[in-house]
């Protein structure tokens, strides 16, 4: 069996009919404080931050930036997909010899993060995994420009 050196959990991506809801509702509740903010193609996502537990949250009507299904189902109220974080992408796909089934990626999300990368695989469920490398919180100051 292959295991990747450097894996660590990384979050849950969430599927939200209100996005400003469900975050205040974790932040309030459980603790969670947003940890970064991205937006492209007029779509949020929101990153959410308790000790070293994340939650992602996709607003249900994303827009194209997010309109596929490879990242996970888009279903309000279910899980998106689970994630993990690696020292490299590309060192995990080269363990997995190709044995994985990939669904999307893998991607570069350099425009955010610099080294921000990421792929999507299906577990023998169907449930989508994201792996990434190189995710950081965003500083305070940005952070505070998003309402």
């Amino acid at each position: 069996m292959a295991v990747v050196s450097g894996l660590r959990w990384s979050h849950v991506g969430l599927n939200c009919r209100d996005q400003k809801a469900t975050e205040d509702f974790y932040s309030r509740w459980f603790g969670f404080a947003r940890a970064r903010v991205v937006e492209a193609d007029g779509t949020r996502v929101v990153f959410l931050r308790r000790d070293q537990v994340y939650l992602e949250l996709f607003a249900t009507d994303a827009g194209p930036a997010f309109d596929t299904l490879a990242d996970g189902p888009r279903h309000p109220g279910t899980a998106r997909h689970l994630a993990f974080q690696v020292d490299s992408v590309d060192a995990f796909l080269d363990t997995a010899g190709g044995e994985l089934d990939v669904t999307l990626g893998p991607l570069a999300f350099d425009a955010f993060i610099p080294g921000w990368k990421t792929v999507w695989v299906k577990d023998p469920d169907g449930v989508v995994v994201e792996v990434s490398q190189g995710y950081s919180d965003q500083e305070a100051a940005e952070l505070a420009t998003y309402a």
